[in-house]
């Protein structure tokens, strides 16, 4: 594969990478000169390497560990037991005075807001969270968009001990119930409003319908984001944030103590909710963002993201390491598609994270960024959410920077941080995502459990990592713990991603291997919004697609099965989006509707979600399809059908545009 860009020898040694290699070897370590070497290192050393990284980021505990991983199992592995830390307390160390901690941004201007100033607001917020009773295990949830309230909130929350959750306000009651309810939060922090796309969304009726159906809430708190009001019964979040007098005080809690619950949706079922620890995450995301990301405290560091999204916690974790962390509540292509390149170029962004969706769109809009604005000042772009095309590759360094660190990066919410990183040290090769993350024993694996390289394998992790759930809420045996990345292989975590990874040591993403819909980097199970779409009458039965195309296109197809007497015409179009947007998610209205003659299923009675993915993805039927094993196997003709004429439609498009 061609190679896009090799970094300078200045380059690499400024690494951050380069200074641990050299903090390594002066303490004897010395793995071998290349990025592979040490990476065959951290996974062979499990202990000896995690090791390193406390001491490298002098992590402080108030009281030491008695041991680093008494014993590997998966899942069930014991990180420094004994030790007693403080994630917030790690964040909130820098001593950044006036300079901006927070880099506040929205379609209609921005905002700073300095360390003093957050160090501050973080301490009165816990302060009232104590005056109402709130302690250690705990749980706040916040309904908000990526703004300071919600850094503010979480890292008090984090502070006492008390345990957070987020989604953004554009999910629908239902989608937030079904995440929230299962937790019982005594604390709701809420958004009256959002705005996306110049358009203001007023949320307040949604927040109280939210609050009647969580009984748990003792306290609930609002956040004016778009002046729509007052809310009764919320208290002002600025009543919060105003106690001058408050202090710090960081409750030293175990390593493994919770520090926020995560979701990622299956095919069935609620969505999963995951409960990472404070001690796993701190080590994850100083390595992470550290050596993989190469932040340092004079860099601005922004991801597009929602609060919904793993990508928010990720991008608050840039505080850990001192960076400015920009935050953008808004549509990611307003008022024009460039609209983050200008972002970055507005507001000196040094590290620029998005989608891969949106670079695959701006390279078939046909942008030139770099023609128009000044990007000197960003020497890495990060992007996930889904694999980026090979083309993207190319415009990247045609478009926007020649000379530019373009990482690709790829995990997911389940660890908290990524399986496949990035390193400065290393080239850019076209559709290839640099290396496998530092600690991280991963590899591709054929169905029958063998490591393959050069071959297309399903990723799986064979070592323990930090940052792996500590369990999902309210799962007391671990059953379904162990059923969602544990039941292909026992004792091995298989992710659910298609990847080859190379001779060189380069991975390729082929997409999921699951069903999850993944859209703009936010997953959604199927069944949120087949609950939702199936309460219609019109509607029997539906099918939900979710489909990576080779192009980097994303196709988002919902099939529907009509009750007798149903016609599917423009007004029940209407009402399905409308049901999906409201309470679901706006992210997850479908590309198209389309009436189907049935779904199949297995002959237990599952929807086939993944072999008509893979029809759409142009597999031929013979390979993605177990005929035998549907219930009505004489329906596959017609979802074929829908692949050809996809194919045909996504053809006569680039012919069009040739």
């Amino acid at each position: 594969m061609d190679v896009l860009w090799r970094p300078s020898a200045q380059v690499v040694d400024a690494a951050n990478i380069t200074a641990y290699r050299r903090w390594l070897g002066g303490r004897g370590v010395r793995p071998g000169p290349e990025y592979d070497d040490l990476w065959r290192w951290s996974v062979d050393n499990l202990e000896e390497f995690w090791t390193s990284i406390w001491e490298y980021y002098q992590i402080e505990a108030s009281t030491p560990y008695d041991a680093v991983l008494p014993h590997r199992a998966m899942p069930g592995a014991v990180w420094f037991p004994g030790a007693r830390l403080n994630y917030a307390e790690h964040a909130l160390r820098y001593d950044g005075g006036d300079m901006p901690a927070l880099l506040a941004v929205k379609e209609d201007g921005a905002r700073e807001v300095s360390w003093t100033q957050l160090r501050a607001e973080v301490a009165s917020v816990a302060a009232r969270f104590r005056l109402w009773g709130v302690g250690a295990g705990d749980r706040v949830v916040g309904y908000l968009p990526n703004v300071p309230a919600a850094v503010v909130a979480f890292l008090a929350c984090a502070s006492i001990g008390a345990v957070w959750s987020s989604c953004g306000p554009d999910f629908g009651t239902r989608s937030v119930i079904d995440r929230f309810g299962q937790i019982e939060p005594v604390v709701l922090i809420a958004t009256d409003g959002y705005r996306y796309g110049g358009r203001v969304f007023d949320r307040l009726a949604t927040v109280a319908e939210i609050r009647c159906k969580l009984p748990s809430v003792r306290h609930a708190v609002l956040v004016s984001t778009v002046d729509s009001g007052a809310a009764a019964g919320f208290t002002p979040w600025g009543e919060l944030t105003a106690d001058s007098t408050a202090e710090c005080d960081f409750a030293q809690l175990p390593f493994d103590h919770p520090l926020w619950v995560l979701y990622s949706s299956g095919t069935t079922g609620l969505p999963k909710p995951i409960v990472h620890g404070h001690g796993g995450i701190l080590l994850e995301h100083h390595k992470s963002l550290g050596l993989h990301f190469d932040l340092r405290p004079a860099d601005r560091f922004y991801w597009y993201t929602s609060t919904s999204w793993i990508m928010w916690n990720i991008l608050v974790a840039g505080l850990l390491h001192g960076a400015t962390i920009v935050l953008y509540d808004g549509s990611p292509a307003y008022p024009s598609q460039d609209a983050q390149w200008s972002l970055a170029a507005e507001h000196g962004v040094t590290f620029l994270g998005t989608g891969a969706a949106y670079v695959a769109g701006c390279a078939r809009a046909g942008l030139r960024p770099c023609d128009q604005l000044d990007l000197s000042a960003v020497r890495g772009i990060g992007v996930t959410g889904s694999p980026l095309p090979a083309d993207a590759f190319r415009w990247v360094y045609d478009a926007v920077a020649p000379d530019v660190w373009l990482t690709s990066v790829s995990g997911g919410t389940d660890v908290a941080t990524g399986f496949i990183k990035g390193a400065p040290v290393l080239p850019v090769h076209v559709g290839e995502l640099q290396c496998r993350g530092l600690g991280v024993a991963m590899a591709a694996w054929d169905d029958g459990g063998s490591p393959v390289v050069d071959d297309v394998g399903e990723l799986v992790v064979t070592q323990p990592m930090p940052s792996m759930p500590l369990y999902f809420w309210g799962d007391p045996d671990g059953s379904r713990y162990r059923e969602s990345y544990f039941e292909m292989f026992p004792g091995v975590w298989r992710h659910g991603d298609f990847v080859t990874i190379t001779a060189r040591g380069t991975v390729v993403v082929h997409g999921r291997s699951d069903s999850t819909i993944n859209r703009q980097g936010v997953r959604m199970g199927s069944a949120d919004i087949y609950d939702a779409v199936e309460r219609l009458p019109e509607v029997a039965e539906s099918l939900v697609i979710g489909a990576e195309l080779p192009d980097g296109g994303y196709y988002l197809p919902l099939y529907v099965v009509l009750a007798p007497g149903a016609v599917l015409d423009g007004d029940l179009r209407a009402r399905i989006n409308y049901t999906i947007r409201s309470e679901v998610s706006p992210r997850h209205v479908p590309d198209e509707i389309i009436e189907a003659p049935g779904v199949p299923h297995t002959l237990t009675g599952k929807r086939i979600e993944v072999p008509i993915k893979r029809l759409l993805q142009g597999h031929p039927v013979e390979g993605a399809v177990n005929l035998g094993a549907l219930d009505r196997p004489e329906l596959i003709d017609f979802y074929v059908d829908q692949a050809r004429l996809l194919a045909q439609s996504r053809a006569s498009v680039d012919s069009s545009r040739g």
